[in-house]
């Protein structure tokens, strides 16, 4: 509306006296005469209107005055200058143009309220000239000018303070990197829409979804990469949503997604969502030139079908997930209360965890090592075992990865390696044979900056050699990082520690990277050392294996070994080192140390060392043949042992240690060429024979090409020339073991020399080190003397001179011939008797007709005099 400047001007004063007439009326703070206080404001001047103008006007804070129709029909200059329009055109406006949100009809209803319930304070946004929105705090008032209602604002701009609380809940509530919300905004809406979803009698769902190489890209490519790739998959995932669902960002790579819809959400949508977010998840991500592929496991909840805690749901989700994580990659599982009960129990392993060492629930038990050349123990595995009051015996695969996972591995494996030591050097001192203590370490430790250091200092505090411990680590464990692996493990080496690598040919390493490693014993896993009736190619696996170590001048030791034909196995193929309870089970100490004493050993038998009777293995369908056969070569004193099949030959193979065989071409479900192929696999060093009335030249001659069969013989046989083939295949097979025998005692001796030479290699390098660190200081020593601005002299123990720097040649003329002269020989009796004394005391002296302040004092090196110097200092006094 248009007002006349005149008109205005004659209209504010009235609405001044009224609102300055309201003010009088509503300030009840004090009982006062009001009468007496306006007659005495009026003989001092002060209730004139245009003082009353003026103060309101000019007072700081903003005041308006609005009509029933939203006009605004005042404004002060506070006002006017907070909203950037001029008060003439500000007082033309209406409440509407400054608060657009508003409505007549809600205007109107605003009015009434304040006028039948009195005074409001609330908050309400306006916006100003150049288009920015205002906080503001409005304190509101209703007031009656000319039988017209009006309301009275006093406003208060609380943008900076809004502002901080809405940045205040943006951190309590919204994640940084996603910008999605965070677990506690995620909880607060579960628990809102769980209410409401029981009072409409409908369900919602939980899926929680796990990036599982988030944490790896972010080392391995950085956090911004990292944070990138979480936003890509973030939008992904947000495609999935429906209705009013919700998705948070837990950290890392943990998501939740919550499922909220006008209708039911019942399985069927809740496993249709999971799949669409499992495709989006791992289609591959471009990211810096390069394919990012991840994996996912994502967890199912219903509310209330399967949860009936809104608290509770979170938590179940993120069960079903790590259910999911155990069934394979990329997996989706419904919640179960038995998964539930195994995260309840596994919740309970990790609370008495972290009490079990400062409780003294952890013992070890000792698995005795056995070298397979000697049969005697070597050395002993510390095993770590959890004895708890109320959980019992808890297994090491149930504790170790939350011990691993919370961090609590490293104060138990210090534990481990301290009691290990100490255990070690007491039973060094009670005389018993000298074996290593081998001692596991855990990935967090492997990453310690100072492992070595701390392992270092274990050995001293223990007083145990340091060839008597041995470490072992995992394949896994050093391809996370394998140039701190590397280093880590070179400076244990060089302590004179061995290191083991357990568990090999389960990893992913290979052998470019096994060769970087100063490993001594590589050790088979337990799935590799194969049963008897295992198939051929794992044979080979394991054969491989230990042919590749001993190219390397590393032994080998086989784990888990369970009876006598695997040892047997292992023996055939030359393994150097065995454990498993074929020999013992874990021991606590007390079991283990009559072991120790007594010597116990494997026998020579089982060994193959002892002088033993020749054995022949017969293998025929055929009862008469094997029979005749039987009766042809027992007047040559074999031990004679029969099969009549390829798998009963195979088992008899498990329990006696056979020489040669003998077997038939046609049997039933095994031909003799195949038995003996397997056979080859499984004992190489047999001689194996085929006598067989079938000639079947392809099969065989393929056979003896491949090396199965040592000779075909035919039915019918004659005696002699039958006797003779198998005393030389014996014989063959003498000459074989003994080959075997020295070659294996060439290997012991090669790795023992490389061992040697790896340990002065490790000497020599340390050596060189500190007589460069030795060269280095010397140097530093000599410029630091020549920097001292008066005359150095050093003296060896016989007093000849053997340094000056250049001020004390010059004190002498610059003679460097002075090098290598004793003092008595240069005509100086003042240094002469400044030598002798060394007393450390300053004496004045003087030298070449110069006064000086002179010290020599006697430099000492481990506990003996390496010489003395001298310092002349230019005398003040003279």
């Amino acid at each position: 509306m248009n007002v006349n400047p005149d008109t205005g001007s004659k209209c504010q004063l009235g609405l001044a006296r009224q609102i300055q007439t309201y003010q009088v009326r509503s300030t009840v703070h004090a009982p006062q005469d009001h009468e007496g206080l306006n007659a005495t404001a009026m003989e001092r001047g002060l209730d004139s209107p245009s003082l009353r103008q003026f103060m309101l006007d000019r007072a700081p804070l903003p005041i308006v005055v609005i009509d029933a129709q939203g006009g605004l029909r005042y404004a002060n200059e506070a006002t006017a200058a907070m909203l950037g329009w001029p008060r003439v055109q500000l007082e033309a406006m209406s409440i509407f143009d400054i608060a657009p949100h508003r409505r007549p009809d809600m205007w109107a209803d605003s009015v009434h309220t304040v006028k039948q319930r009195g005074p409001l304070t609330l908050n309400s946004d306006w916006q100003t000239a150049d288009g920015k929105t205002l906080s503001l705090e409005l304190n509101a008032c209703f007031m009656s000018i000319d039988a017209m209602d009006h309301v009275l604002v006093y406003a208060r701009d609380i943008s900076a303070q809004q502002h901080a609380l809405e940045q205040a809940f943006r951190l309590a509530h919204i994640d940084d990197t996603t910008g999605l919300p965070n677990r506690k905004m995620l909880q607060d809406r579960i628990e809102s829409e769980a209410l409401l979803a029981t009072q409409e009698g409908r369900r919602i769902g939980l899926l929680a979804v796990e990036i599982n190489e988030v944490r790896q890209i972010n080392e391995s490519l950085g956090y911004a990469l990292g944070d990138q790739l979480l936003m890509m998959l973030t939008r992904r995932m947000s495609s999935s949503l429906r209705g009013a669902s919700v998705l948070a960002h837990l950290g890392a790579g943990e998501f939740a997604l919550l499922l909220v819809q006008d209708s039911d959400v019942d399985d069927d949508v809740a496993l249709q969502v999971s799949r669409q977010i499992r495709g989006a998840l791992t289609t591959p991500v471009r990211l810096e030139h390069q394919d990012i592929s991840v994996t996912c496991d994502i967890g199912i909840v219903i509310f209330p079908q399967d949860a009936h805690e809104p608290a509770h749901i979170l938590r179940q989700a993120q069960v079903a997930m790590r259910l999911a994580r155990t069934q394979g990659v990329n997996q989706i599982s419904f919640y179960t209360p038995e998964a539930n009960a195994r995260a309840s129990e596994q919740q309970a392993r990790e609370a008495a965890l972290r009490h079990a060492l400062e409780r003294g629930e952890f013992h070890l038990l000792y698995q005795p090592q056995v070298d397979l050349k000697t049969g005697q123990i070597i050395g002993v595995e510390a095993l770590l075992r959890w004895r708890n009051p109320t959980l019992g015996e808890v297994p090491p695969d149930a504790f170790i990865p939350i011990a691993e996972s919370t961090g609590l591995i490293l104060p138990i494996n210090s534990w481990v390696l301290k009691v290990a030591c100490e255990a070690a050097t007491r039973w060094k001192k009670m005389g018993l044979p000298a074996i290593q203590m081998a001692v596991n370490l855990s990935p967090r430790q492997l990453r310690q900056p100072d492992l070595a250091g701390a392992i270092q200092t274990a050995l001293i505090q223990s007083e145990l050699p340091p060839q008597r411990l041995s470490v072992e680590v995992t394949e896994g464990m050093l391809m996370d990082d394998l140039d701190h692996a590397v280093r880590t493990l070179t400076d244990i080496r060089s302590i004179g520690i061995d290191i083991s690598l357990d568990g090999f040919g389960t990893g992913r390493s290979n052998l470019s990277s096994l060769r970087r490693l100063p490993i001594n014993v590589i050790k088979i896993d337990r799935s590799l050392v194969p049963d008897v009736t295992a198939a051929a190619r794992d044979v080979s696996i394991t054969r491989a294996i230990i042919n590749m170590a001993h190219s390397m001048q590393t032994r080998v030791m086989a784990v888990g070994v369970e009876s006598e034909g695997e040892l047997a196995l292992l023996l055939a193929n030359q393994c150097d080192l065995m454990q498993g309870n074929f020999f013992s089970k874990p021991l606590t100490e007390e079991e283990l140390l009559p072991l120790l004493r007594e010597g116990k050993h494997l026998p020579g038998d089982v060994l193959g060392r002892q002088a033993r009777q020749r054995t022949l293995l017969l293998v025929d369908d055929e009862d008469n043949i094997v029979s005749a056969l039987k009766r042809l070569l027992r007047r040559d004193g074999y031990n004679i042992v029969t099969a009549c099949s390829g798998p009963q030959g195979l088992q008899r193979l498990a329990e006696h240690q056979v020489d040669v065989i003998v077997s038939d071409q046609r049997m039933p479900g095994m031909t003799g060429v195949e038995f003996l192929r397997q056979t080859k696999e499984l004992y190489p060093q047999t001689i194996r024979m085929v006598l067989s009335g079938y000639t079947e030249l392809q099969s065989i001659t393929d056979a003896i090409n491949e090396g199965a069969i040592y000779k075909f013989l035919t039915k019918p046989w004659d005696d002699e020339r039958l006797r003779a083939h198998i005393r030389e295949a014996f014989e063959q097979k003498e000459m074989a073991d003994e080959n075997r025998r020295l070659g294996r005692e060439i290997q012991q001796a090669n790795l023992e020399l490389a061992d040697v030479n790896r340990r002065l290699k490790t000497l020599l390098a340390t050596q060189s080190e500190r007589i460069l660190k030795e060269e280095a200081s010397l140097v530093i020593a000599r410029d630091a003397l020549e920097s001292i601005p008066c005359p150095v002299v050093g003296i060896d123990q016989e007093g000849m001179i053997s340094f000056m720097n250049s001020d004390a040649e010059l004190l002498f003329d610059g003679a460097t011939v002075l090098l290598g002269m004793h003092l008595d020989d240069i005509s100086c009796p003042p240094l002469a008797r400044l030598w002798q004394a060394q007393d450390g005391r300053h004496h004045d002296i003087e030298v070449q007709g110069h006064a000086y302040r002179a010290v020599c004092r006697s430099m000492k090196g481990d506990a003996q005099s390496r010489g003395s110097f001298m310092v002349l200092m230019p005398s003040t006094d003279r």
